[in-house]
């Protein structure tokens, strides 16, 4: 588990303001600074994707990420408006986790800005969602539970690229009936660029989503501390978990179908509808 010192609380907690009534917030260009983007159109991707999936969850968008503007000065010393959220802590966390994973700053965003009722107040509203809305909110956890799982395998003794691509294949191989990363790309029909997560179903994401967490909680209480037996108990874990489809006589992961779209692909048009201008019905004129 990444720790954060005490430094990185700091760089965090510099920048957050209250206002008049004791209501915490951050400005979003105070935290593309701290989290290191050094242009905006950069990290105002990174809002989007936040802002689709406070959308997902159930919330409503503008009480967290409330659109306002701000002067900066130019090199002439004239002032410029330019955009600006106010961002509850929420919307921080959901940026973080939408963030760059090869930042460190980033991973310790997400320690920093973790909130815990997420994954219960996720649960309430995600039977309400679309397939493909589901499939955008258990494809983003997922991501940030690959990065804890890669933390503890990390610390298990999975050191090297080719130990991780064991790791990563282990547990396929447990949850997929002896297949690899490869065969599984293969039996979807994927391109090279193409990652097999991104064209999981919801049912199919769940089970990996499971396998994950297990997975990662698994390796520390056993307090595992070596790269073959880290591999050994993501095979075990991923095999319960097929054993338990099996017995309850639910599908396969391996025999579930392949949606035609990518995760990306949803996004991008959920995004898309996020910024579409709203039309104003003039039923008196």
């Amino acid at each position: 588990m990444i720790r954060l010192e005490a430094s990185e609380y700091e760089s965090f907690e510099d920048i957050k303001q209250t206002d008049d009534v004791g209501n915490e917030f951050w400005s979003a260009r105070d935290l593309q600074r701290v989290l290191q983007y050094a242009k905006w159109e950069n990290f105002s991707k990174v809002i989007d994707k936040a802002m689709l999936a406070c959308k997902n969850s159930g919330y409503s968008i503008t009480n967290h990420f409330a659109d306002v503007r701000k002067m900066v000065k130019l090199g002439s010393g004239a002032e410029k408006s330019v955009t600006d959220y106010r961002l509850t802590r929420y919307a921080c966390y959901l940026i973080v986790q939408n963030g760059d994973p090869r930042k460190e700053i980033i991973a310790l965003g997400q320690t920093y800005f973790a909130i815990q009722t997420h994954r219960q107040e996720v649960a309430d509203t995600f039977n309400q969602l679309d397939e493909d809305n589901k499939r955008l909110v258990v494809r983003g956890n997922i991501k940030q539970w690959n990065q804890l799982l890669a933390e503890a395998a990390r610390n298990a003794g999975v050191i090297t690229e080719e130990e991780f691509a064991i790791f990563q294949n282990s547990g396929y191989k447990g949850l997929y009936g002896g297949l690899t990363v490869a065969d599984i790309h293969s039996r979807k029909g994927l391109s090279e660029n193409e990652k097999i997560l991104d064209f999981m179903g919801s049912t199919e994401l769940a089970a990996n989503l499971f396998r994950i967490t297990q997975t990662e909680e698994k390796l520390k209480i056993d307090e595992v501390s070596t790269a073959i037996d880290a591999n050994d108990t993501h095979y075990k874990v991923a095999e319960k978990i097929r054993t338990a489809m099996l017995d309850l006589g639910t599908t396969l992961p391996e025999n579930l179908p392949t949606p035609e779209r990518s995760v990306q692909a949803i996004e991008r048009e959920e995004i898309k509808k996020l910024k579409e201008p709203k039309v104003a019905l003039m039923l008196d004129e």
